[in-house]
């Protein structure tokens, strides 16, 4: 089989056998397609009837197999969220044809926008034997990621599924993941949410707020089961909320940000050292001191309290020696924190000549 020929799952799955528990490397981009996307509809209220017109015209047809859809989606734009008029189509046709097209159309597909429809009608569907197919497509996630999201939510079982795809999938694909992950909430989710949700990236912004809240986490940080995985967690939720603004809820939105500020201050103090733990440490202190206490969830004082408390624990020689250790000064992040948030706070780790 060309390279051209490979299905999106074939690609998907030689990726993920290469290493089965962590998300596909570049989010398994390039694709072995072309992606030809045309231009969407300018009126986005039609967005979909075309696809929605090919499918109707097929079912219609009690003859027809689902691999005479392989190329008819090539030069139509295909909608990767749910779609009204794609899920109307599937809904006027046969249930078990609509089941079997729409496998077809992940599971040998060539082309994102084949597969794309078949997991909108997959979307429409509740059959628990499709989840293993969803998942692996699912693993591109930044083009698959928020149909995949939608058919497996619908599905017996699809708490455990969502928590398999969100252990695998980065970038934009994890954000549809762990926001679905947020509206379940319950206790099978939410001990994933105090301690995996955010993985560190720029795009934490967006949910991290709303982890905080799925996850009860003013009263799991407070509370007698609580590990260096939550702790950990803890600290890159607030570091991230502390300067989202625009994209989520920050601390200035969050009611008990002042608590669960201080519990994590509280327990880093007998934590070990580490770059991760003393970075966080660090931004979340610089986010509060510069600025006004009410875009900080606190009032004054318990504002800079809270600040004193962060900095009492980083500015331990121990901690110094951490960073000094392990963190890569000549990065570029490393030399924007040096720069910016270690100068701010006068950190001694980041000093000239400091021999603590």
């Amino acid at each position: 089989m060309s390279a051209a020929m490979i299905t999106l799952f074939d690609h998907a799955l030689r990726l993920h056998r290469q290493d089965p528990g962590s998300a596909l490397p570049r989010d398994g981009e390039p694709y072995p397609d072309v992606d030809t996307q045309p231009a969407p509809h300018t009126d986005p209220r039609l967005r979909g009837a075309d696809v929605a017109a090919l499918l109707d015209s097929h079912f219609a047809r009690s003859d027809a197999q689902p691999a005479d859809l392989a190329g008819a989606f090539r030069d139509i734009h295909v909608p990767i969220h749910r779609n009204d008029h794609i899920t109307a189509a599937a809904m006027r046709a046969d249930r078990e044809r609509v089941r079997r097209t729409g496998r077809w159309l992940v599971r040998h597909g060539t082309d994102r926008n084949a597969v794309t429809v078949g997991l909108g009608l997959l979307a429409t569907d509740w059959n628990g034997g499709d989840i293993p197919l969803i998942q692996t497509i699912g693993l591109l996630s930044g083009h698959f990621g928020p149909l995949a999201v939608d058919a497996l939510k619908r599905r017996r079982n699809g708490t455990e599924a969502l928590l398999w795809l969100a252990d695998r999938v980065a970038g934009w694909g994890r954000v549809y993941v762990v926001e679905e992950l947020c509206r379940r909430g319950g206790s099978t989710v939410r001990p994933w949410l105090l301690r995996h949700a955010c993985a560190g990236g720029a795009l934490d912004g967006y949910y991290a707020g709303d982890v905080a809240t799925a996850s009860h986490l003013h009263e799991a940080i407070t509370g007698n089961d609580v590990d260096d995985a939550m702790i950990d967690q803890t600290g890159r939720l607030l570091a991230t909320m502390a300067d989202c603004h625009g994209m989520g809820t920050t601390l200035g939105d969050y009611p008990p940000a002042a608590i669960v500020l201080t519990a994590r201050a509280g327990h880093l103090a007998r934590q070990a050292p580490t770059v991760d733990r003393y970075v966080n440490a660090a931004v979340i202190a610089d986010e509060l001191s510069t600025k006004p206490p009410e875009r900080t969830g606190c009032d004054p004082g318990q504002r800079d309290r809270i600040v004193r408390q962060y900095l009492a624990v980083i500015e331990q020689p121990a901690w110094g020696a951490a960073v000094r250790a392990d963190l890569d000064r000549t990065g570029y992040f490393a030399d924007w924190f040096a720069d910016n948030v270690a100068t701010r706070l006068g950190l001694t780790a980041f000093t000239e000549g400091d021999n603590t």
